[in-house]
């Protein structure tokens, strides 16, 4: 993002009524989760300690947001059979849910028909757009974000998000396949 662009930190905690999450990738490659997920893949326990020191800075945003009164949706669109990454996702789920954050799964057979953003997003009381831009490998790109509001993509990515949300199954009944 440009220099004076907020920060993902800064619109979470400018939010007042929603902050919502599109994530579509089977596959991330994000450093500040190698050694996390490098660890799940060679033990198959993953951290779920939400007082962790992996993950009290994300509980603490998101419950800190939660407790302000804003809802806030996790959707993600899976291959299936699921990636390991998309295993590891699930694993750590249940600290997302202890924060307060609201996840579903959807298959991606079931979103052939959605009209979908081109980026995994974040949307923010459904005013701004937080595009979040990956290589093919998985990592961030430069640059990694995109700040929009523009009224037509806004209401672009929210119907999708929302069509997303109302097909997806919610986390506790949802089975990796």
């Amino acid at each position: 993002m440009p220099q004076n662009a907020p920060s993902f930190d800064d619109l979470l905690k400018a939010a007042r009524h929603s902050a919502v999450h599109l994530e579509m990738r089977d596959q991330y490659a994000v450093g500040d989760e190698a050694d996390d997920f490098n660890s799940w893949a060679r033990t198959g326990r993953r951290d779920i300690d939400p007082g962790s020191e992996y993950w009290a800075p994300w509980v603490d945003v998101i419950s800190g947001a939660v407790a302000r009164g804003v809802v806030v949706r996790r959707a993600r669109i899976v291959s299936e059979p699921v990636t390991d990454y998309i295993r590891y996702e699930h694993a750590g789920a249940v600290v997302n849910i202890a924060a307060g954050e609201q996840v579903r799964w959807l298959p991606r057979p079931h979103a052939v028909d959605l009209m979908l953003p081109g980026a995994d997003l974040w949307i923010f009381d459904g005013a701004r757009v937080l595009f979040n831009h990956f290589t093919g490998d998985g990592n961030w790109a430069d640059p990694d974000m995109e700040l929009r509001s523009e009224p037509g993509i806004v209401k672009q990515c929210v119907d999708a998000f929302e069509a997303v949300w109302d097909r997806a199954v919610p986390h506790e009944q949802y089975e990796i396949h």
